[in-house]
């Protein structure tokens, strides 16, 4: 493996600068003799924190902290012992093909058997069913050259309109969002500028665990004297410290935003020249909202009236503020207009435009954002093109030098292909970088989809829960041991580095598709022998689009440490701030919408009394295929729990640490409880990042947002039950307590006041 002594240059600065001055130890010589650093980001959240792999051998062995702007030398649990996957024993080493089929047991092919194979049965499926019979599901966590790929095999190779990412299950409501609003689907501002606000708003985000190297700007920002308010159903680390916590009961929050922004146009709050100026539609969202009381938001959404008014007071008067949202909003079947709720609060404080001002996506995945600009979402071209717009495609058919009526149409969401393949209508699928036997939810029925395909091909660096299910399995790379780039929750194009080769056969997902392109005939289409090459694609594919990236080169990122989309020249230094002038829209303004409260896809009633809700911990990662393998963490959080609140548990009889059984019109599981005053009463949380018995998405409403169709994993109707020793509970049937959603609220112990000090 040949390295690129450029990329030390750097290093070697930033290494001399942390000695400050003192002449090295001996070890320290001798450590720098014998070991390379290489400087790359983090694989895993959207943060993308910089660091450096320590590489001795061909071996990564350690890690240290990069002092990058958006990190500056920090690391998070995951970010410390991510290097550990690179030489982990479950490693996947060698391509593997199920034999005697269903029933049979995976074992170890050549490259060529398994290409053939894979091969030999799509031409053979595609002449008898046609083109889309064949599908893609593909994953964000992969540089922006591998997801470009992926999307070109599908649309230019494949010739299928079934492809789709699993960032249909993250950020699909908040990007919806934000283009029907600004025109532009990214976050507006860096992670720097939060300081500047006067007032932060969070809103369905656990900032604290999901996200902690970016929590150091909140804190610059508290230091600094912001006020803070947190709109979440659990008092989360962020909330303990907040000076305001609105304890809103799960898929209600678009009436407490509906009812602070009712507040402060009553108190006067509102900017009225920038809504004239810069806006469309805010006499609509006006009249809206005007039935939205204090005391109406808190008959349905739990919050106290007085709370309400105190939020919309504390943001309404603050110089600068600034909302950031993330999956507690965005997992609903009403994700898109929660996500525009929070808009249109923005928007009437004139705060969109402003250094720390305006809203916030907080993407979850490392690539979340440029994973869906790449062309491998179900209606979207490369450069956030559209599908369905003919110049867009006109320009993309061109590029990739096809005839334009062989690009396909928009196929199915990544939701919907499920039912397609449960259904018989796609008969193969090839899957990478996702695990949808934990990340989807009811997974019967994906069970049942998965089953059904033949082949089903799976591509990963460890055996997941999927994969277990696959015919056949191919060995790809983990993210040390390639190069390209990925787009940060900011908008920020930064550059990973290859520090080690692979182990044993394992191949990167792009030279994968190669060799397949080249097997299918196609292999013009796919003529990549470096990542550098693709990424050169890439910047002409997207040059004009949305997001922009034609100026973007990787010793510009070097240089500048990360280049932020828009970037339309060689010469443009990047657009780390967006709408300072104008929105994305033709007419440069930004666009509201009267947002009106729908219930939940699935309320309590009297035999599930309590609302469940999932989420992240901070130990683990998305569906944990990376982060129970890694010891630290795993020995930090090793199983799933169910939290519930003193005063339901005491109703219940549930101690804490006992075992019980969580069940939903969907079935039912069981776990330990964790018995936390930190929680609604009528609702109950578990973490989702666990497999096979411990899924908690065996459980959860498989409903989707009309829009997007992203599932509600935020929000299904449950019930808890103490587990009897002598006889236990049958898993179906109904329980009932005196514990129902009608009484929860009279249970809370809510202290109503102004706000909560510091």
């Amino acid at each position: 493996m040949s390295v690129n002594k450029d990329i030390f240059r750097q290093r070697d600065a930033n290494y001399d600068l942390q000695l400050a001055g003192r002449p090295r130890t001996v070890w320290e010589h001798a450590t720098r003799i014998s070991e390379e650093l290489v400087p790359t980001h983090c694989s895993f959240c959207g943060v993308q924190c910089g660091m450096n792999l320590k590489v001795k051998d061909g071996q990564v062995i350690g890690v240290e902290p990069r002092n990058y702007p958006h990190n500056r030398g920090s690391l998070c649990p995951k970010g410390i012992v991510a290097y550990q996957q690179a030489s982990h024993p479950d490693r996947l080493l060698y391509p593997m093909i199920r034999r005697g089929g269903k029933g049979g047991k995976l074992e170890r092919a050549s490259w060529d058997e398994a290409l053939n194979y894979i091969v030999e049965r799509w031409q053979r499926i595609q002449a008898e069913y046609g083109k889309d019979a064949v599908s893609i599901y593909s994953g964000s966590s992969m540089t922006n050259e591998k997801c470009y790929a992926m999307g070109k095999f599908a649309r230019a190779v494949l010739g299928t309109r079934h492809i789709d990412y699993n960032g249909r299950l993250c950020m699909s409501s908040a990007a919806v969002a934000y283009a029907k609003a600004f025109g532009v689907d990214r976050a507006p501002l860096p992670l720097t500028d939060i300081p500047e606000a006067n007032c932060i708003l969070t809103v369905g985000v656990n900032l604290a665990e999901c996200f902690p190297i970016a929590m150091q700007w909140v804190w610059k920002a508290r230091d600094k004297g912001a006020h803070l308010i947190v709109l979440d159903p659990r008092e989360t680390p962020l909330a303990r410290t907040a000076d305001l916590w609105l304890p809103v009961r799960p898929g209600t929050d678009i009436v407490v935003l509906n009812a602070i922004l009712r507040q402060m146009i009553h108190d006067g709050l509102i900017d009225e020249a920038y809504l004239r100026e810069r806006t469309n539609g805010w006499e609509q969202v006006r009249e809206e909202v005007e039935s939205y009381t204090p005391e109406y938001a808190q008959k349905i959404s739990g919050v106290p009236a007085a709370r309400i008014v105190a939020a919309a007071r504390l943001y309404g008067r603050a110089a600068t503020s600034l909302i950031m949202h993330a999956r507690g909003i965005e997992h609903s079947t009403h994700g898109v207009d929660t996500c525009l709720a929070c808009v249109n609060l923005a928007l009437a404080r004139g705060q969109l435009g402003k250094p720390g001002g305006g809203s916030m996506m907080v993407t979850g995945q490392g690539n979340g954002q440029g994973g869906r600009e790449m062309g491998q979402k179900a209606n979207q071209l490369p450069g956030y093109r559209h599908i369905d717009v003919p110049e867009e495609r006109q320009y993309i058919a061109d590029v990739w030098g096809i005839p334009v009526d062989e690009l396909p149409w928009e196929g199915a969401a990544a939701t919907e292909m499920v039912h397609l393949m449960a259904d018989g209508e796609i008969k193969s699928t090839m899957i990478a970088c996702s695990n949808l036997m934990v990340s989807l939810p009811d997974n019967k029925v994906v069970q049942k989809a998965l089953h059904n395909l033949d082949p089903l091909i799976v591509v990963d660096f460890f055996m997941s829960e999927t994969a277990e299910l696959a015919d056949v399995v191919l060995p790809t790379t983990v993210w040390c041991e390639d190069e390209g780039t990925t787009t940060n929750l900011e908008g920020r194009v930064i550059k990973i580095n290859r520090a080690v080769d692979p182990p044993g056969e394992a191949m990167p997902d792009w030279e994968i598709l190669r060799e397949l392109a080249r097997r299918m005939g196609k292999g013009a289409l796919i003529p990549y022998q470096t990542s550098r090459e693709i990424w050169e694609e890439v910047r002409v594919a997207s040059k004009g689009g949305v997001s922009d990236y034609y100026g973007i080169t990787w010793e510009k990122i070097d240089e500048q440490s990360g280049v932020f989309w828009p970037c339309p020249s060689e010469d443009h230094p990047g657009t780390p701030r967006l709408f300072t002038e104008r929105f994305g829209h033709p007419d440069g303004k930004a666009k509201m919408f009267p947002i009106t409260y729908r219930p939940a896809a699935e309320e309590p009633g009297a035999d599930f009394p309590f609302r469940l809700t999932t989420g992240r911990v901070v130990y683990q990662y998305l569906s944990g295929n990376q982060t129970r393998r890694l010891g630290f963490l795993n020995s930090q959080a090793p199983e799933p729990w169910v939290e519930i609140h003193p005063h339901a548990a005491n109703q219940l009889g549930i101690s804490n640490d006992e075992i019980v059984r969580l069940r939903t019109p969907r079935g039912s599981m069981q776990l330990k409880a964790l018995v936390v005053p930190s929680i609604r009463p009528d609702t109950l949380f578990v973490p989702y990042h666990y497999g096979h018995a411990q899924a908690i998405n065996q459980l959860t409403n498989a409903a989707v947002d009309p829009t997007v169709k992203i599932p509600e994993y935020k929000v299904c109707a449950a019930t808890i039950e103490k587990l009897s020793t002598a006889e236990p509970l049958p898993n179906t049937g109904s329980y009932t307590t005196n514990f129902t959603a009608e009484n929860a609220p009279k249970m809370f112990p809510y202290v109503v006041g102004e706000t909560k000090g510091k």
